[in-house]
């Protein structure tokens, strides 16, 4: 499992530092024990998230392996653009997609191939923001898909997904709101939170188990 690139001691020490309610629900929850996940590249990343996209995660397994069958044809080659690019999109809908996730992985496939979608050591060069304008121009992968790709892929320490119902709820009962917060509002009060906004965001969730 890879390690993250910053230290969670520290992290969790700032966060109780400078945000007392937060750090008293830290105290609840226990260690930090986010894990990153290793990734062959963004592009099956984010083909697998295409897939994954408004189905059960049971029926979106079984579709994904079909495309990937698809693309990799009967010699098993690897999944490329290049091969997504070449396949027939009447093959690709037959294995499960819809055509609007078919167009939105041929897409993926032309902007990894043009360098707008960048491979993992490319990404080392980005802000977290650039890697979000580039990656979210592709049709039909939003915000949220690339802030979890930055938190939990690449281990990057300041993400906070302030649309994501399951941080809103956790910041709700962390903070015993009656109502979900804003995402402007998260945004605003997450400024505290800087630069382990990844960290907090972690904790929010967890709160929700607790």
């Amino acid at each position: 499992m890879p390690r993250l690139p910053y230290s969670r001691k520290k992290s969790i020490e700032y966060l109780q530092a400078a945000d007392p309610t937060l750090g008293a629900a830290i105290d609840a929850v226990g260690p930090f024990a986010l894990e990153i996940s290793v990734i062959a590249s963004p592009f099956e990343m984010l083909l697998r998230s295409i897939a994954f996209q408004s189905v059960s995660t049971k029926a979106a397994t079984t579709i994904h392996a079909r495309v990937v069958d698809v693309i990799r044809g009967p010699r098993g080659a690897d999944v490329t653009p290049d091969r997504v690019l070449r396949c027939s999109k009447d093959r690709l809908r037959e294995a499960g997609l819809s055509w609007a996730k078919v167009e939105a992985m041929r897409d993926l496939a032309r902007k990894t191939r043009s360098g707008v979608v960048p491979d993992l050591d490319g990404l080392d060069d980005l802000s977290d923001d650039e890697i979000i304008d580039r990656i979210s121009s592709v049709r039909g992968i939003g915000r949220w898909t690339v802030e979890m790709l930055l938190i939990f892929s690449l281990g990057r320490p300041d993400v906070l997904p302030a649309t994501d119902l399951g941080v809103r709820k956790g910041f709700s009962t962390v903070y015993a709101l009656d109502d979900l917060p804003a995402p402007k509002y998260l945004l605003e009060y997450g400024e505290r939170w800087r630069p382990y906004r990844s960290v907090a965001s972690w904790y929010l969730w967890r709160a929700l188990d607790n």
